[in-house]
């Protein structure tokens, strides 16, 4: 089906743990309670000791059947601190107790912040968790979406979490900012905003849409780039040395043009090998998806009576691995493909069409990498070449 790729060498090195299926804020563009997919209403809204233990043991199975030397466990929601510090210190350890010597774990731990008081972060500094907050700039821009279910904005108490956060004692556990872009805020002045936190790493990300329900500002008009204009200027002052912060979405873009591989879903081929597990421990590939689909990542499989190689069987996820993920022939004529990956997935669907599209965000990649690599090639010609 794929001769290109070696299914005997797949497997799967990381695992999206959803702890909690519920959330204490009522984000207007969350992809999980806002779009396609209404299924969670019918999940446990946490996950079960039981469920947990067994995703450890499975993540234990297949580390030990591929000789793995690391996996990564994102623990996600919802809000994965509403499942409480104590349950989310005995997953990482179950997880790391199931790894077969020589593997090791890290675990990281995908919140809103609005939980995370000196308790919460006691637990994960004892269990070497890592913390990304999300945060979408200054108060103005982040509460326009963010906002508490008494419709009060959340960054308030975020800024409290993250200056908890800061602190000698919990600052290695800080992994990074999560940002959800908003044409209306002026790009520089968000970024400025971030930085003010010295997130060791900022991951900018396009607000779900697809052809059927367009995200905001993104038009039919080929020649418009309006998420590309919000994130150049930001590429510039990031690009000319303004911080230490990494921005992973241009450092992957950058990467992917020198011939590296992308760490991201929607650049290059990305992370294909992962897997998220459900409150209920239904197992997917991946989720967003499921915001143009519902059910469109699912595998059919859960964690009681499968193992994680079974999944390597199901047809999505096979061509997901191979790179060949539900692209059309557009995607694949473009000069850009092998940097683009063919972007989100989620981003492609077109009622009636399928995911066999380019992203509704196709412009602006286009022209958000053709500036990057302009950028690069500059400095590449300027280097000195060495002499035979």
């Amino acid at each position: 089906m794929h001769p290109e790729y070696n299914f005997a060498n797949a497997s799967f090195s990381q695992f999206v743990l959803k702890l909690a299926g519920r959330c204490d804020l009522a984000c207007d563009y969350c992809y999980v309670y806002t779009m396609a997919d209404r299924r969670w209403r019918d999940r446990p809204a946490l996950m079960s000791a039981a469920i947990a233990d067994r995703t450890a043991e499975r993540i234990g199975e297949h580390a030990r059947a591929h000789r793995l030397d690391a996996v990564s466990v994102v623990l996600h929601g919802g809000e994965p601190l509403l499942a409480g510090a104590g349950p989310i210190g005995e997953v990482a350890a179950a997880v790391r107790d199931a790894l077969p010597a020589g593997c090791r774990a890290v675990v990281d731990i995908q919140t809103n912040g609005v939980l995370l008081d000196d308790a919460v972060l006691t637990v994960l500094a004892k269990h070497g968790i890592g913390v990304s907050v999300s945060l979408d700039g200054d108060a103005r821009a982040h509460d326009r979406h963010r906002r508490r279910r008494d419709g009060h904005g959340s960054h308030e108490w975020v800024q409290q979490a993250l200056q908890r956060l800061a602190r000698p004692e919990y600052r290695p556990l800080f992994s990074g900012l999560l940002c959800t872009v908003d044409l209306r805020n002026d790009p520089i002045g968000t970024y400025r905003a971030l930085l003010t936190h010295a997130p060791p790493q900022i991951d900018f990300l396009l607000p779900h849409g697809n052809w059927t329900a367009p995200p905001p500002g993104r038009g039919p008009d080929p020649g418009a780039t309006p998420y590309a204009d919000w994130l150049i200027p930001i590429f510039d002052a990031w690009y000319a040395g303004d911080g230490a912060t990494g921005v992973r979405l241009f450092d992957d873009i950058m990467q992917t043009l020198l011939g590296g591989r992308s760490r991201v879903d929607g650049v290059g081929r990305g992370p294909a090998g992962y897997l998220v597990v459900n409150t209920d421990g239904t197992v997917e590939c991946g989720d967003t998806v499921n915001a143009s689909l519902e059910g469109a990542a699912d595998t059919g499989l859960d964690v009681v009576r499968h193992a994680f190689d079974e999944v390597l069987t199901v047809p999505a996820v096979r061509a997901r691995l191979a790179g060949l993920h539900r692209l059309g022939a557009q995607c694949r004529a473009c000069a850009l493909l092998s940097v683009c990956g063919g972007g989100l997935p989620a981003h492609r669907y077109r009622a009636g069409h399928g995911f066999a599209n380019p992203s509704v965000y196709c412009p602006d990649l286009f022209a958000l990498i053709s500036h990057i690599r302009r950028a690069v090639a500059r400095d590449v010609e300027r280097m000195p070449r060495l002499s035979a």
